[in-house]
């Protein structure tokens, strides 16, 4: 979860809380959770900037961002590679309940939980206000409703595609695999898209790891996951998340976040906390084609 601070100079202050979100709703606080996500962001703004120009000015704190105000996209860009989620609008959870027609995609019959997709879509959502749910967007959809113009969002499709793939290729060469991402895009003062928010963060991304996932897989069991997804997970098994009283993490719980921070630290393509990757390698990891 993030505070946000506009300055008169047409800036923006984003401060990276210690605290953990799902559902839309604030569940605990994780020490060092800030810090991580706001590094990990850092890394692949850094990585892509290539692919898309960012609202990045500086970094004065590990866990603080000065960026660039922009006018937000009333839509936000969900790019999936597997059949997975928790959260009510995720394809997994709706496929369960039956849909085959979903974003404006269709799905074949007999697909499993945690199934690789035949091909990367984009699932976008309506962005929700404060205390409300995302709801699914398809692109027919976001046209009709003059949420973008067929230019916008062709754009803001290519790049969201390009990111991902980027975004898949590293994280595979740490061991990892990127299910799906969350970007949010902004017009700047000339009307051109921009990148914003975070980018491939355990927050805003599910990650699993490769080496197991075939095997879990084939017995129908989760795969491991450096996200928050387990946290959704233990959550969603205890509790209807949308309506009851969320249950307390204890301390012995099998729900333990903080181990997984030290593993994302670990694995994440940004290396140590915090982010010691020479800018030499940032700028080549996602060079444009």
């Amino acid at each position: 979860m993030r505070e946000n601070y506009d300055l008169a100079n047409g800036t923006r202050i984003l401060i990276a809380t210690d605290r953990i979100s799902a559902f839309d709703r604030n569940l605990a606080v994780i020490p060092l959770k800030g810090q991580v996500l706001t590094q990990t962001a850092r890394f692949w703004f850094e990585a892509t900037q290539g692919l898309c120009p960012n609202h990045v000015i500086e970094y004065p704190d590990p866990n603080v961002l000065v960026c660039k105000r922009l006018a937000m996209m009333p839509v936000e860009i969900v790019v999936r590679d597997y059949l997975a989620g928790t959260t009510s609008t995720s394809i997994l959870q709706m496929y369960k309940k039956g849909e085959r027609e979903m974003y404006g995609h269709r799905f074949a019959e007999g697909l499993r939980d945690n199934e690789k997709l035949p091909r990367t879509i984009i699932t976008p959502t309506t962005k929700a206000a404060h205390g409300a749910h995302d709801a699914p967007l398809s692109a027919q959809d976001i046209l009709a409703r003059k949420l973008l113009t067929e230019a916008q969002w062709k754009e803001v499709a290519d790049k969201a595609l390009a990111l991902f793939a980027c975004g898949r290729e590293t994280a595979a060469r740490q061991g990892l695999i990127l299910v799906d991402t969350k970007y949010e895009f902004g017009f700047d003062e000339k009307g051109a898209i921009v990148l914003a928010d975070e980018v491939h963060t355990p927050d805003s991304s599910r990650y699993w790891l490769s080496a197991s996932y075939p095997a879990r897989f084939a017995a129908g069991t989760p795969p491991e996951t450096l996200d928050k997804d387990f946290v959704r997970r233990w959550v969603a098994a205890r509790c209807d998340p949308y309506t009851d009283p969320i249950p307390r993490f204890r301390r012995r719980s099998s729900c333990r976040p903080r181990p997984r921070i030290s593993m994302s630290m670990k694995n994440s393509p940004g290396g140590s906390l915090p982010c010691r990757t020479s800018r030499s390698r940032r700028s080549r990891a996602c060079a444009p084609t």
